[in-house]
């Protein structure tokens, strides 16, 4: 009786367990002391799995908390915590990520069967390169803030040369480890690598939040003084002039580059979390992966030029006019208007591309898919950014006056703000959970074709003009038989793309109209209406950019 007492499983373990695999030697099952009694090896890694989790989680958790008390009591009591206790914090957060990260390099993945898997749909190129662009620009600004604490050094902390210098090697190893690594499901010393992510998400969130106040103390300084003169002089005076100009408009100009860095981080760092301890099956690894092509788009491209073309002309005009201490009303009449005219078009194209996606044929892909989720999670999330002061806007501007003309614009705006945010998001989650479709064998042979005979052979001078005949005669080829399903969505995706582009730009570089035109912030006074637009218009840039991602993907597997 004793015997079979021993061999019963726990209560975590009352479901079947599974086969385990042909080659046991190579799998790392995780392991716990609160599960030792499991009988099953697979509910005992489960049961593992999922408290390791846990236990990762609470520790980001309890970080983001006490960094966002640190930041909070900065704002909040500048005599008691300063910015250079949170810069202290911050860089202690740093340096033990950086520990773990070279640990993970040098340690964790060279370890026999430490990476037997990766998924294929985590770290795509396009944000690896978001990766990398952003790093780039975030290392520069952290270089002009050094250079302009240099020039400064008589009268600035030394705190403020040693942050950005820490910074900087956070940045170029952080971004090796995720251009290298964003793939890989770890097979060992699951518990610490998961804890290791986590508190290298936590100190990513907390720079973002840093970053986020730090913007919002700058812009209502810049805001103050638009209307209110002054001429105080200036405590910290700087010997070069020229200089120091250079140095604050390149930090200002690259800013906005940090949040958006810090907030792709997270989420790539979120995957690898999730894929710590997966096994992936023969039948998640895509055969073929889908390649990016122009061929088949004609009108969405050219629609969605004309777009950026147009939006990059009134960008440039209200910066301009932004640099004034008073902007004229006619440039915040030419913005809303440009967006009045683009939102529509954008929302019927989402709205078509939805209708198209339901008369196909295609199956959803209900395979569990951890980059997919958190797509569909970080599209959701991040347009509550954009909704949410909208819906403030409205409020304002109906109690004020809605008849004005300025007025009636932004509350057109804010309306239409939303329903393309949701038209887009149903879109994009739509198209992201249907099967891929597969390219057919006659063009693959075909293309096959071409470019063995076009690599055969050097063009010349006299050929030139028969390859392009022969490119253009191929390009109309490909559009002509391409379903008129298929090609309508990849028009509208390409479209949606470019414009969503555009749409990152316009606020990323600085043109803050729902700020700077008054009316909301006359109607919920300065200071909250500073919270509400510096926590939701970066949410709005990360929704544009991440919508790019998640239309490019619909475009490439139409």
């Amino acid at each position: 009786m004793s015997d079979k007492k021993d061999s019963r499983p726990c209560h975590h373990c009352k479901s079947k367990s599974a086969s385990s695999p042909a080659d046991s030697s190579k799998v790392h099952y995780e392991k716990l002391w609160l599960y030792r009694h499991c009988s099953s090896l697979q509910q005992r890694h489960r049961q593992a799995q999922k408290a390791g989790q846990l236990f990762s989680g609470l520790l980001a958790m309890n970080v983001v908390f006490l960094g966002s008390a640190f930041i909070s009591s900065m704002i909040f009591n500048k005599v008691a915590i300063t910015l250079a206790d949170v810069w202290i914090l911050l860089s202690i957060l740093k340096v033990l990520c950086l520990f773990w990260i070279i640990y993970y390099l040098l340690g964790t993945s060279r370890q026999p069967h430490a990476v037997l898997y990766r998924d294929s749909h985590a770290g795509a190129i396009w944000i690896r390169g978001s990766v990398l662009l952003f790093g780039s620009c975030s290392i520069l600004l952290n270089v002009f803030q050094i250079g302009y604490s240099t020039i400064l050094v008589h009268c600035k902390s030394r705190v403020e040369i040693v942050f950005p210098s820490i910074g900087i090697l956070f940045i170029c190893t952080q971004a090796y480890f995720l251009w290298h690594h964003s793939k890989d499901c770890i097979q060992v010393q699951h518990n610490f690598t998961r804890c290791g992510l986590m508190l290298t998400i936590a100190t990513n969130l907390l720079l973002w939040l840093l970053a986020v106040t730090n913007d919002t103390l700058h812009i209502e300084i810049e805001s103050q003084l638009r209307e209110v003169e002054r001429n105080d002089t200036a405590l910290c005076t700087c010997p070069n002039m020229t200089i120091c100009k250079v140095f604050q408009k390149g930090y200002i100009l690259l800013y906005p580059f940090n949040t958006e860095y810090c907030l792709v981080c997270c989420s790539v760092l979120y995957v690898m979390w999730k894929n710590v301890g997966r096994r992936i099956s023969h039948h998640h690894i895509p055969h073929t992966k889908p390649k990016f092509k122009l061929q088949g788009v004609v009108f969405g491209p050219l629609l969605g030029t004309s777009a950026v073309i147009i939006g990059a002309c009134v960008f440039m005009m209200y910066q301009i006019q932004a640099t004034s201490l008073v902007p004229s009303r006619q440039v915040f009449v030419i913005y809303y208007s440009y967006y009045i005219v683009l939102l529509p078009v954008m929302s019927v194209g989402a709205v078509i591309g939805t209708i198209i996606h339901a008369l196909e044929k295609k199956e959803l892909d209900t395979l569990k898919n951890p980059t997919r989720s958190l797509d569909v999670v970080l599209l959701m999330g991040a347009a509550l950014g954009q909704i949410g002061m909208s819906y403030f806007s409205i409020v304002a501007l109906v109690a004020t006056d809605p008849r004005d003309l300025l007025n009636s614009l932004a509350l057109s705006y804010s309306v239409l703000i939303i329903f393309q945010n949701i038209t887009q998001n149903v879109f994009v989650i739509d198209g992201l959970h249907r099967r891929r479709t597969p390219p057919g064998k006659e063009e693959d042979t075909k293309e096959e074709q071409n470019g063995e005979a076009y690599s055969q052979r050097r063009v010349s001078v006299l050929e030139l003009g028969q390859e392009i005949r022969k490119a253009s005669l191929s390009y109309i080829h490909t559009y002509s038989n391409l379903s008129w399903k298929r090609r309508v969505l990849r028009e509208i995706s390409f479209f949606l793309v470019l414009c969503n582009i555009i749409l990152w730009v316009m606020p990323t570089f600085g043109a803050h109209p729902i700020f700077e035109n008054g009316m909301e912030r006359s109607f919920y006074g300065y200071s909250t209406w500073f919270v509400i637009v510096n926590f939701g218009l970066p949410l709005g840039v990360f929704y544009r950019m991440h919508s790019v991602g998640g239309l490019l993907e619909i475009y490439v597997t139409a």
